[in-house]
C-alpha cells in the first residue's frame, strides 16, 4: 500500500493550492480518508475526513476554506485550500484506514494505518 501526496509549494496570503493524494494497493472508496497537518514544533492535527458513505467533517481551523474531494475513477482524494494564512504553513499528510474512525478516534493519528509521506505547505506574507 503507498500513498503519494503531492500538491504543496510556496503560495501567498489569501492563496489558494491542492493538494492530491493517490493510492496504490487500496482503493479509497473502501477507507476513510483524513488529511492532516504538522507545523513544526506542533502535534500533528486533522484537518478534515471523508467517509466511504460520503461525509466529510472538517476542523474549525479549516472550516469554511479547505473542502475535500474524491475521484474514485482516479483513486485520488484531493484537499482544495482556499483563503490560506501564514498559519497554514505545515507539511500535509494524508492518511488512510479501512475502518472508518468516527468520534474522538478521528482527530489521532494512531487511528489511520497508511499514510503518505506529507507534502510541504508555505504560505507568505
Amino acid at each position: 500500500v503507498q500513498l503519494q501526496a503531492s500538491g504543496g509549494g510556496l503560495v501567498q496570503v489569501g492563496g489558494s493550492l491542492r493538494l492530491s493524494c493517490a493510492a496504490s494497493g487500496l482503493t479509497f472508496n473502501n477507507h476513510a480518508v483524513a488529511w492532516f497537518r504538522q507545523a513544526p514544533g506542533k502535534d500533528r492535527e486533522l484537518l478534515g475526513i471523508t467517509w466511504r458513505h460520503g461525509n466529510t467533517y472538517y476542523t474549525d481551523p479549516v472550516k469554511g476554506r479547505f473542502t475535500i474531494s474524491t475521484d474514485n475513477a482516479r483513486n485520488t482524494v484531493y484537499l482544495q485550500m482556499n483563503s490560506l494564512t501564514p498559519e497554514d504553513t505545515a507539511v500535509y499528510y494524508c492518511a488512510a484506514d479501512l475502518n472508518p474512525p468516527y468520534g474522538s478516534a478521528k482527530f489521532k493519528p494512531s487511528s489511520y494505518h497508511d499514510w503518505g509521506q506529507g507534502t510541504q505547505v508555505t504560505v507568505s506574507s
